[in-house]
């Protein structure tokens, strides 16, 4: 007869209270997209909306391994990046809705979150437009004496863009603290990547600058903390890049034009990888373990549900921006006086 297996070997350096924060955030991402998607089908929310349901543990994982003061900064699918960072998420629904108390008031809209007080840098619609940004800031820190760090997330459809290869050789060549940490839901828009990349293992890239690369499953939040941490840990201790490929999966498609992704991916494909859920799974583990009860997951549930709903009232009630402040915010001053 099998040995039980231990129940701390199923969630190993985990206490009670990082698990209700992990399992916290993730469920706070969902509930965010989902009343996100429901706003958007009221006409509450224009232009583009990509939404991060089925990719939370990569945010969450990653981010649970810094600082306040290192940075983070995304591509177009950024909200649960956001949110992770600390951002308000009452201010960043109001973002959405395009009022003038949202982050960006107003003007900015769903791949354009940006909130320098917990450092996310931005969402960046251009794909791999931020890379360069990243490497940037990476730039920025070394030659400060700081020792932050940079967390880059992308897709894998910006892999194929030059700015893919420059950074990374930038990173590698002047050792810069910066994490590139590719989202590969396997999906650039409709695209596979069997369709898309001749070198369908991005990880690998990374050997190809000399940096420490590795692929880790994006749908477990600790293995996800564990290899970003890792990865922390050398850029902040010897300013060493790194290449992290997380395995993952978005259940919507690529965003509410595009409503199911139904044209280039079975419903099939899209049930079995459901099963794959990370706040499913996560809750599962935290139970067997007995770090949570039943009922301390029904608490946090709630707390979840109580703080979306007082970020849809809040974008609700904040007013539309005025007509002037569309010439505000377009140009900086850097002139000095004589």
């Amino acid at each position: 007869m099998a040995k039980p297996v231990p129940r701390e070997s199923l969630v190993p350096g985990v206490d009670a209270g990082l698990a209700r924060r992990l399992l916290g955030e993730m469920l706070l991402i969902r509930r965010f997209e989902e009343k996100a998607a429901e706003a958007y089908t009221l006409g509450k929310i224009g232009g583009f909306l990509h939404l991060y349901i089925g990719e939370e543990a990569v945010a969450v994982g990653a981010t649970s391994v810094l600082r306040p003061d290192d940075f983070a900064i995304s591509a177009y699918r950024e909200h649960g990046h956001c949110l992770a960072k600390g951002a308000d998420p009452r201010r960043m629904m109001a973002e959405l809705y395009g009022r003038r108390d949202g982050l960006s008031k107003g003007k900015g809209g769903s791949m354009h979150l940006f909130d320098r007080s917990v450092n996310f840098l931005g969402g960046h619609a251009i794909v791999g437009s931020h890379l360069p940004v990243a490497a940037g800031v990476g730039f920025a820190i070394k030659y400060q004496g700081g020792d932050q760090v940079v967390v880059c997330y992308f897709g894998d459809g910006a892999v194929p863009q030059g700015e893919f290869h420059e950074s990374m050789n930038l990173v590698a060549l002047w050792k810069l603290p910066v994490v590139y940490l590719c989202e590969n839901n396997r999906y650039a828009m409709g695209t596979s990547t069997e369709r898309a990349l001749a070198q369908t293992e991005i990880w690998k890239f990374g050997q190809t600058y000399g940096i420490p690369s590795e692929r880790v499953d994006g749908m477990d939040v600790l293995a996800v903390r564990e290899a970003v941490g890792r990865a922390v840990a050398r850029a902040r201790a010897a300013s060493t890049p790194a290449l992290i490929e997380a395995d993952t999966y978005r259940f919507r498609g690529h965003s509410m034009r595009d409503p199911a992704g139904a044209v280039y991916r079975t419903r099939e494909e899209v049930e079995r990888e459901k099963q794959r859920d990370p706040i499913v799974l996560f809750r599962a583990r935290v139970l067997a373990a007995g770090l949570l009860a039943e009922d301390d997951v029904r608490a946090i549930e709630k707390d979840v549900s109580d703080r979306i709903d007082e970020a849809v009232a809040f974008a609700d009630a904040s007013p539309e921006p005025p007509a002037e402040w569309l010439f505000t915010d377009i140009y900086t001053d850097i002139s000095t006086e004589a």
